[in-house]
């Protein structure tokens, strides 16, 4: 036994640690600068949340050595009982955590201690999905593969949203690059991705109207268009025929715009025709070569046609007005510097102020005067912006660079289904946190609130952010551990 610890602690990637330690060093580093009281100067005081996140970092220590000294099986083997467990307690959050700011989503166990069961379903998740996944009989592409890793993913989500906790919901659609990695169709990620940009230009462009046409409906069209053609030319290798797409689209385009000067109406039309048209085409051609690929390009065209149309009802009935108006100050739709949009602008302000080298710590005006709300936990990164300039913020997103694509590494170098798979569900959780926090710091990317992982304030993110890196370390270790 003492002999197989010994050759774990040696097979460990100690890489990956340091990079572990320098996140959390300078993740407390930002929260003594965010949260330093001019009145009350004391930075290990009790009551203070740089001495409150030492000891969340001392407990975690605490956590990663009990997840080393663990059996090298015992992850895979409890994967589905950790993920029932998490899943229970989500469920059991909705009906007695308090209601704090209008989500029901943190366990109050005392006055200063608070739990959120969202941030350890991360894991549960990525555990429970490699372990499924590393089953003899799974095979991504059949139905019953895809809508059983699908549910997988989406139950804590929907658990989640019940919660009112919409932005950490979000974050488990990092698992679809998992997804993409193990073998899920490429058009998958191309719908998603397609989505996110169709729903951005319908929003942004929709009050826009050109010669009788909606500019988002024209713009979104002419995309769909296009991608048919390029995927017929480049991805099908049916070069002649993506062509005669190409042709026929932009006769039509011009046929119709030409026919709008005499008789006015939505050009849009003429494009959606053409799409319909494609797509039964796709269809029976694909019949007639017995080749389901085409008929995946046809349903492509035709999703997007009705996701287009459904924007307006989602945004309008299913988005709540405080979400609406947050993508709505996002996208530049509206302005309100002194409402929904003041974090966001007080946040660039202080990352501005920074200038190339910072202020230097503890000498940030707009942090230090508490200008930005929520700046130790989901806006931080400003702290890091202000005080350390460009300098400081360029070093932080480089060694969140490099420690995603060291995660990618060794990911890659896994000999099991299982440590593969978990590892990419690591690495993409962490991209998808630190791109979208420090996007919407930055004013890229709505704000979603989730925390900078090893940054933000809170016990229960550092503590989950730490349980899901080191699983897979030890995952990891176990490669070469003998005994």
């Amino acid at each position: 036994m003492e002999s197989m610890r010994t050759s774990m602690w040696k097979s460990v990637d100690w890489f990956t640690i340091l990079l572990y330690v320098i996140l959390v060093a300078m993740g407390w580093i930002s929260i003594c600068g965010a949260s330093y009281d001019f009145d009350n100067p004391e930075f290990f005081g009790l009551q203070g949340r740089p001495a409150m996140q030492l000891i969340w970092i001392g407990t975690s220590v605490v956590l990663i050595f009990l997840i080393m000294m663990l059996d090298k099986n015992f992850f895979e083997t409890f994967a589905y009982p950790i993920y029932g467990l998490i899943i229970l307690l989500l469920l059991l959050t909705v009906f007695i955590a308090p209601d704090i700011k209008g989500s029901r989503s943190w366990l109050v166990i005392t006055s200063s201690i608070r739990l959120q069961p969202a941030e350890f379903a991360k894991f549960a998740t990525a555990l429970a999905l490699a372990r499924f996944m590393n089953t003899y009989e799974f095979n991504l592409l059949t139905v019953r593969g895809f809508i059983a890793s699908a549910g997988i993913v989406l139950a804590p989500a929907l658990c989640i949203i019940l919660q009112h906790e919409t932005g950490s919901a979000l974050v488990f659609l990092a698992f679809t690059l998992v997804l993409y990695r193990e073998g899920m169709s490429g058009y998958v990620l191309l719908t998603s991705l397609c989505a996110a940009i169709f729903f951005v230009l319908e929003l942004k462009y929709e009050s826009f109207i050109w010669n009788n046409t909606p500019v988002s409906e024209l713009i979104i069209c002419s995309l769909i268009l296009a991608i048919i053609c390029v995927m017929l030319h480049f991805v099908l290798d049916k070069r002649k025929l993506g062509a005669y797409f190409f042709l026929i689209t932009a006769c039509s385009g011009v046929a119709g715009y030409i026919l709008s000067l005499f008789y006015p109406f939505n050009m849009a039309w003429v494009l959606i025709g053409v799409i319909v048209g494609f797509s039964v085409f796709l269809v029976l051609y694909s019949f007639r070569q017995i080749l389901w690929k085409y008929i995946l390009l046809a349903l492509f065209a035709l999703v997007s046609l009705g996701f287009m149309f459904s924007v307006d009802y989602v945004f309008d009935k299913v988005l709540k007005p405080h979400q609406q108006q947050r993508i709505k100050v996002s996208l530049g739709i509206e302005d309100d510097p002194a409402g929904t949009g003041y974090n966001v602008n007080q946040s660039k302000i202080a990352i501005g102020s920074g200038g190339f080298s910072g202020k230097g710590f503890l000498n940030g005006t707009q942090t230090k005067l508490k200008y930005v709300p929520e700046q130790d936990t989901d806006f931080i990164f400003c702290t890091v912006g202000e005080e350390f300039g460009f300098i400081g913020s360029f070093f932080v997103i480089f060694v969140y660079g490099v420690f995603i694509l060291r995660l990618i590494l060794l990911a890659e170098r896994q000999t099991s289904v299982f440590g593969r798979v978990y590892g990419y569900g690591v690495a993409a959780i962490f991209f998808f946190h630190a791109f979208v926090n420090i996007g919407m710091v930055c004013g890229l990317t709505p704000v979603i609130g989730i925390p900078l992982p090893f940054f933000s304030y809170g016990g229960s993110a550092l503590w989950g952010f730490t349980i899901l890196l080191f699983i897979f370390l030890r995952i990891d270790a176990a490669r070469k551990e003998q005994g």
